[in-house]
C-alpha cells in the first residue's frame, strides 16, 4: 500500500546514523553512508537544518516531467536514539506528509548487504525508528540495509558500534550504490515497483 496523497509534495529522506568520525564507518551508520551518497547525486553539500538537529541537503530526482521529484536528504545529528526530533522538525518545516518520508538504517535480522523496503511496521528494537515512531507514528517508508547478526555471544551494542569488517568492506561501496538506487525507486515510482526490483 502507498500512503503518498499528493505528488507535489516534497519527500523528506532519513538516513540514520550517529555523528563524528568515531562513528562513521560504523554498522549502524550505514543510513549516513546511503545519505552520502544520495547527496552527491542530487548535487548537493549537507548544511546545517537552522535550528533542526540535523544536516540537510535539497534537490531532485528522477526524469524531468511529472516523476521528478524534489526531494530533502537528511542525517540527524542527535545522535540515534534521539532521531525522530530532528526528522519531525524537518517534516513540519518542509510539510512533508508522514508517508513521504524514508527512514534508511541498518537491519539486525537481515543478511549482509540484502534489502528490504517496507511501509509501517514495528521498530525491532532499532532506537532510531523507536524514535522516530515516538513522535510521528510508524507509517513512513523504511528501506532496511541487512548487517546480519553479531557472531557467538558478542552483545548487538558492541556489533553494531563495530566498523564493518575488511571481507564486508569490499562489497559495502556496491552494496550502498543499491540501497541509494533503491531509495531513488521507491521515490519515483513507488513502494511496490522498488520492492519488486530490490527486495532480495
Amino acid at each position: 500500500m502507498d500512503v503518498t496523497t499528493d505528488p507535489s509534495a516534497p519527500w523528506l529522506i532519513a538516513g540514520l546514523g550517529n555523528p563524528g568520525p568515531d562513528y562513521a564507518m560504523n554498522r549502524h551508520n550505514v543510513g549516513f553512508m546511503v545519505a552520502d551518497l544520495l547527496a552527491g547525486r542530487v548535487g548537493g553539500k549537507f548544511k546545517r537544518a537552522g535550528k533542526a538537529q540535523a544536516q540537510v541537503v535539497e534537490g531532485r530526482i528522477g526524469p524531468p516531467g511529472p516523476l521528478n521529484r524534489r526531494v530533502i536528504v537528511v542525517k540527524p545529528m542527535s545522535f540515534m536514539n534521539l532521531s525522530g526530533g530532528p526528522v519531525n522538525a524537518l517534516r513540519d518545516f518542509y510539510k512533508v506528509p508522514v508517508g513521504n518520508i524514508v527512514a534508511v538504517h541498518d537491519e539486525l535480522d537481515i543478511d549482509y548487504g540484502t534489502l528490504r523496503l517496507k511501509l509501517g511496521g514495528g521498530d525491532n528494537g532499532h532506537n532510531g525508528l523507536k524514535s522516530m515512531t515516538k513522535v510521528m507514528g510508524s507509517d513512513y517508508h523504511r528501506v532496511r540495509f541487512g548487517i546480519g547478526r553479531p557472531p557467538g555471544r558478542m552483545p548487538v551494542a558492541d556489533f553494531v558500534l563495530r566498523d564493518f569488517g575488511s571481507a564486508e568492506r569490499k562489497e559495502l561501496d556496491y552494496f550502498v550504490d543499491r540501497a541509494a538506487d533503491a531509495v531513488e525507486c521507491l521515490v519515483i515510482e513507488g513502494l511496490e515497483r522498488a520492492q519488486s526490483t530490490y527486495n532480495s
